[in-house]
């Protein structure tokens, strides 16, 4: 999508450093769900914290540590996606690995980065399954290169624009030579649109049920630019314009949430007007990163549902016929 080159993983990890990791839980007929921890650098994140900032664009959800973010401006912890009755759990998993981490024996304060969306439809939500050493080995598994996509770790039991959804990434390079990097967690409802292409009603039809707008979304940038805070909750606003782009409803029981971060470290900083191509970087591979999750989805059934991954060959004939594909 859009005229901007991908980085040569097309994905979150073309951002030096970052490291992504899965724990996926399958477990009988009703456990369909896991954790993903994003790793800004595989340090110890409350001695060498990153830059960052979150951007909310509709608050139905739990964020763990977003208000803290935005008010000192930084990350002092793994990023990690999981279950929304999880959530806590995990922060609690999450803080017992920092305290853990050798150099922090003194620490008294952590504040855990954790966020959400609803996998209750294929998962049994209310049994909480993810624990403490699934966590961490998430956070230990994490490594840089391909990242795995569609039905694994958060993305598991998530179902986006009437498909399965779950675990997407992209990448893009800018001129001035600095990579925007998207991973994302899709669980949100609307009528799936690629590239202009209202694929969703085609496929479906006028299916209330599959183009329902109940759900939530996570998205997480990374990038290697010299830009502070402030540029970076700028950065992270326009993922909502590659998600519109999706067909997302926006509605009101959507969680939609970006969490921008940088790993430079330069004194030197990008001025607001150098951030034009990044916010272009951002909106394509946030797009594209929503289409990776559905595409890479396979077919799963929990909890006696049955959701179909987006079948790809009526995509691309749907996307042959519009002119958006040879």
């Amino acid at each position: 999508m859009g005229v901007l080159a991908p980085g040569p993983l097309d994905a979150i990890t073309d951002v030096a450093g970052v490291a992504v990791g899965h724990t996926t839980l399958i477990r009988g007929d009703d456990i369909r769900t896991g954790v993903t921890a994003i790793l800004p650098h595989t340090g110890n994140l409350f001695r060498e914290k990153v830059a960052a900032a979150v951007f909310v664009g509709n608050a139905f959800g739990k964020l763990v540590g977003s208000t803290q973010i935005n008010e000192l401006g930084e990350i002092e912890t793994p990023i990690l996606l999981t279950s929304t009755l999880n959530v806590w759990r995990v922060a609690d998993a999450l803080v017992d690995y920092m305290l853990a981490l050798p150099g922090n024996e003194s620490v008294q304060s952590i504040n855990p980065v954790v966020a959400e969306t609803n996998d209750g439809y294929l998962n049994d939500i209310r049994s909480r399954p993810v624990g403490r050493d699934d966590v961490f080995a998430a956070i230990r598994g994490a490594r840089s290169g391909a990242v795995e996509e569609g039905a694994v770790g958060a993305g598991t039991g998530t179902v986006a624009l009437g498909f399965k959804g779950g675990i997407g990434t992209a990448s893009r390079r800018v001129p001035a030579g600095y990579t925007v990097g998207v991973l994302v967690q899709t669980n949100f409802g609307g009528a799936l649109t690629i590239a202009g292409v209202p694929v969703g009603a085609e496929l479906a039809g006028p299916d209330p049920e599959r183009n329902s707008g109940r759900g939530s979304i996570i998205m997480v940038v990374a990038t290697d630019a010299p830009i502070d805070a402030r540029n970076l909750k700028r950065l992270a606003a326009r993922t909502m314009l590659g998600l519109g782009r999706t067909g997302a409803s926006g509605s009101n029981g959507s969680g939609d949430y970006a969490i921008a971060f940088t790993t430079s470290h330069a004194r030197e900083l990008l001025d607001n007007d150098a951030m034009s191509p990044l916010f272009q970087a951002a909106i394509d591979a946030t797009e594209e990163a929503i289409y990776n999750s559905l595409l890479r989805a396979t077919t799963t059934t929990g909890r006696g549902h049955t959701v179909e991954a987006l079948p790809i060959d009526k995509t691309l004939e749907i996307l042959r016929r519009h002119g958006v594909v040879q």
